[in-house]
């Protein structure tokens, strides 16, 4: 009697952790899944930056063909000419700030890209834990009920005696 009283003790020590466990792993599954959505959103966000750089780009390109075309006609003139000189050096240095920009933001992007890959695992990771503690849980409970009927077929019989 004294050591069926222990192991019920103990099931439900075990229930009580495992409910905990699966508490906990639920939280953090909240948790993760709140990160995938902010990791999300700086994606888009980042998206929105590339899209507007490439736009940028764009612009420089047209303005460095036309600052060129400028040139190839102001050879005539020097003073013109130095001008138009400069302006296709700020071009330049101009476009090139685009593209550093540009492979900053595409690098960023990969990387929000592989933490979301990473998070997207851990999560799956979570969920399988949190679905073996469930089916732990279960086991336990059905092993919980067979002993309490024992016990109770224990109990009766020795009641009937």
């Amino acid at each position: 009697m004294e050591k069926i009283k222990e192991k019920l003790n103990s099931l439900r020590t075990e229930a009580d952790a495992s409910i905990a466990r699966a508490e906990d792993a639920e939280s953090k599954n909240k948790k993760y899944e709140q990160e995938i959505l902010t990791k999300d959103q700086d994606i888009t966000s980042l998206s929105h930056k590339v899209s507007l750089l490439e736009a940028d780009l764009e612009k420089t390109e047209a303005k460095l063909a036309e600052a060129k075309a400028h040139h190839e006609e102001g050879e005539t003139h020097k003073g013109a000419n130095e001008s138009l000189n400069r302006k296709v050096q700020l071009l330049e240095e101009e476009l090139d700030t685009a593209e550093k920009n540009l492979k900053e933001t595409v690098e960023k992007l990969r990387q929000v890209d592989v933490k979301a890959e990473h998070f997207e695992r851990q999560i799956a990771r979570v969920e399988q834990e949190r679905d073996g503690w469930e089916k732990k849980y279960e086991e336990a409970m059905e092993k919980y009920a067979v002993s309490k009927r024992e016990l109770d077929e224990v109990v009766s019989q020795m009641e009937s005696l």
